[in-house]
């Protein structure tokens, strides 16, 4: 049965008119079909139509992934290769990212549903952003020789660990792969990464470029249903760690049989001397972004009382006037959810908030009568117990809620199981950072929201993951670290 190919067509007058490319399981730097022949349809959310098929893995295709990456890291990867060159080869990669921005950028539009702006300016220069700063580290992450006493030396190494399992979410597919890539390059170890069934074909694009630098065998790239895929590569016994982004139930599911998980459910703090226009305009971006399909979403909103009329008014002004449509439209803030399900998931959210009492005060229904499209909402009059405000909608809607001083914020806020990330604004410095101090989450904004840097680590408290990523704090999940004792002249003790 021949490898299936992704020919892609871009709207009339866009930078990029066209791309064709294989979709099949991408391994040992070859695409092959799976060992079962079958397929897996990605659609287009923005007209909920098929516009390719991708080869679903199967166990056995795991093995062979697995086959190889570990073959690669025996021979031609670990430590075979000294950091320096493969900092070169991570480098070379993000100029290859850059120079082909405008087709993956298209690509992931076209199969997420993310306004083109965004995959451009954002996603794809921040994907080569991140590959590009690993890159610079892999030569850098080195152990520490430790004094012990005048007869004795110690040292450490970082060794990397092998071969390593990934699995990513479908709503920042590309930045995504190179977050989870770069670190693991950088540090040695070869990969197989199972990139989301529905949103496959910029990573399957990112491997043609991949082939062109690195040893066959060192990225794997596989796609599936989690509950075949993923379970094998999360119980495989020849993969030494699994790195897993998404939902807290799957994670759960995952750490059984390895160990991580990630989720989110974010609280944006508004006290009464903020600078109410500003942070209007950052907690929009900061819930709407991406279609409100990030985990770092600020789905809570709490404004203190005395302000709480007013921040309305303007945050309504700000949202209202999002532009929701076709994401190749120069103007789209907001496209088409990534897939039927996700449509369907944020609408039974948003139904339950009816049902419990919520006030719908703008939005609440489809968006048109073709895709996967949702109006920007906003719910006011909500109750900590209803679904809307405890559980991650993971879509574009955001709940407000009052609150009367920092007392009260600070038990509001952190009356979560998750604790990714948070954001505070106040033109007092002190009141900013002291709760900032007080909140249970990873990162924490102050001012802003949903600003991301490589350098600088990214991960949750509780139940919102373990780990970072990002940051030099990245690299250490992929390196194992030995200590080595060395006698110099210290006497036997019998």
């Amino acid at each position: 049965m021949p490898v299936p190919t992704a020919n892609l067509t871009f709207p009339a007058g866009h930078s990029t008119t066209n791309a064709s490319f294989q979709t099949g399981l991408f391994i040992h730097n070859e695409f092959v079909q799976g060992e079962g022949g079958k397929t897996i349809d990605v659609v287009n959310p923005t007209t909920g139509k098929v516009i390719a098929a991708v080869s679903e893995a199967s166990a056995k295709d795991v093995d062979l992934a697995v086959d190889a990456a570990e073959k690669a890291f025996k021979t031609v990867w670990g430590e075979k290769v000294p950091g320096h060159a493969r900092g070169k080869m991570l480098m070379d990669l993000a100029t290859l990212f850059e120079e082909n921005a405008d087709t993956l950028a298209s690509i992931e539009s076209l199969d997420n549903g993310k306004a083109y702006s965004f995959s451009r300016g954002f996603d794809v220069s921040e994907a080569a952003a991140c590959l590009r700063y690993y890159g610079g580290w892999a030569d850098k992450d080195h152990g520490k020789v430790i004094e012990v006493n005048d007869s004795k030396m110690a040292y450490t190494r970082h060794e990397p660990i092998g071969v390593v399992g990934q699995i990513i979410p479908w709503n920042f597919p590309i930045l995504m792969f190179a977050w989870k890539v770069g670190p693991v390059l950088a540090t040695g170890n070869c990969i197989v990464i199972k990139v989301a069934e529905t949103t496959p074909l910029s990573a399957m694009f990112a491997a043609t470029l991949i082939a062109k630098i690195f040893p066959p065998g060192v990225v794997n790239i596989i796609t599936g249903y989690g509950n075949i895929t993923g379970a094998a590569i999360s119980s495989h016994m020849r993969i030494s760690k699994v790195a897993f982004t998404g939902s807290t139930l799957v994670g759960r599911t995952i750490m059984k049989a390895a160990a991580t998980s990630n989720l989110k459910n974010s609280p944006n703090v508004i006290f009464d001397d903020a600078d109410i226009e500003q942070a209007a305009g950052w907690a929009t971006f900061g819930l709407f972004f991406n279609h409100g399909q990030t985990c770092s979403a600020g789905s809570r909103v709490y404004v203190q009382e005395g302000i709480y009329d007013k921040f309305l008014a303007l945050l309504t002004q700000k949202v209202e006037a999002l532009k929701v449509g076709s994401p190749f439209a120069a103007d789209t803030f907001q496209g088409p959810q990534t897939s039927k399900l996700q449509y369907d998931r944020i609408m039974a959210h948003v139904q339950s908030g009816k049902e419990e009492g919520a006030t719908v005060h703008t939005g609440g229904e489809r968006h048109g009568t073709e895709g996967f499209f949702i109006q920007p909402t906003i719910f006011t009059n909500v109750k900590p117990h209803m679904r809307i405000v405890k559980e991650e909608i993971f879509g574009p809607v955001v709940v407000v809620s009052k609150f009367k001083d920092e007392a009260d914020i600070i038990a509001q806020a952190n009356d979560s199981m998750y604790g990714l990330a948070a954001a505070v604004f106040s033109r007092d410095i002190t009141r900013a950072i002291s709760t900032a101090n007080k909140l249970q989450a990873g990162t924490v904004w102050v001012n802003c929201y949903n600003q991301l840097h490589s350098q600088v680590p990214f991960g949750g408290f509780k139940q919102s993951g373990i780990g970072r990523e990002l940051g030099a704090y990245a690299l250490a999940n992929y390196t194992s670290v030995k200590a080595v004792h060395i006698n110099l002249h210290a006497p036997s003790p019998l």
